[in-house]
């Protein structure tokens, strides 16, 4: 049985550092029982993303992205950003084409996911992607994305891949392997 919660008190919220991508702030908090911290976060903001588990035939379509925070490249799925005045899925089309160079005729919302929600606001639509035919429109990435295709029947095989370790794909991985199996039967 969940109980019913009293959110903390802001008392006091102030930017305490600030780069071209992200702005800190410190958030003074009182809580119900009288205990007071000071939190950061990053400030929050009401832009979504979206990622697309894309089907192709028999097979899931991944990239290779750099990402620069490990400094290495990640085997994951198709993301980005919702632009101001798309839908979750006009933006997982537009995506799915600049980073594969495939639009999809069928799209379902699996969830909306969280990271770390104590520090960053942001939100992440997963989606899986079917029908799909080729359609490439010019994306922001600085290099071209190579692409692997992946055995649906073996999808759960991705988890023993090295390059295969982001918390987001993962979690995509297993509501796709949820989806995909409740609807073959």
């Amino acid at each position: 049985m969940t109980q019913h919660l009293q959110k903390p008190k802001i008392l006091k919220v102030e930017t305490v550092a600030r780069s071209r991508l992200f702005t800190i702030e410190s958030v003074d908090l009182a809580f119900s029982n009288g205990a007071e911290r000071v939190y950061e976060r990053m400030r929050p903001s009401d832009r979504e993303a979206v990622m697309i588990v894309p089907v192709i035939g028999e097979d899931l379509l991944l990239i290779h992205e750099y990402a620069v925070g490990i400094e290495s490249y990640e085997l994951g799925f198709p993301k980005g950003l919702i632009d101001a005045g798309e839908s979750v899925l006009e933006a997982a089309n537009r995506e799915l084409m600049e980073e594969v160079g495939y639009g999809a005729g069928h799209f379902d919302v699996l969830a909306k996911l969280t990271m770390a929600p104590s520090y960053f606001s942001s939100r992440m639509n997963i989606v899986i992607a079917k029908g799909l035919y080729p359609k490439s429109l010019e994306g922001d990435e600085p290099e071209p994305l190579s692409q692997t295709r992946w055995p649906i029947a073996r999808m759960m095989e991705l988890l023993q891949q090295p390059d295969f370790c982001e918390a987001r794909n993962v979690s995509a991985l297993f509501l796709a392997h949820d989806f995909l199996t409740r609807n073959a039967r």
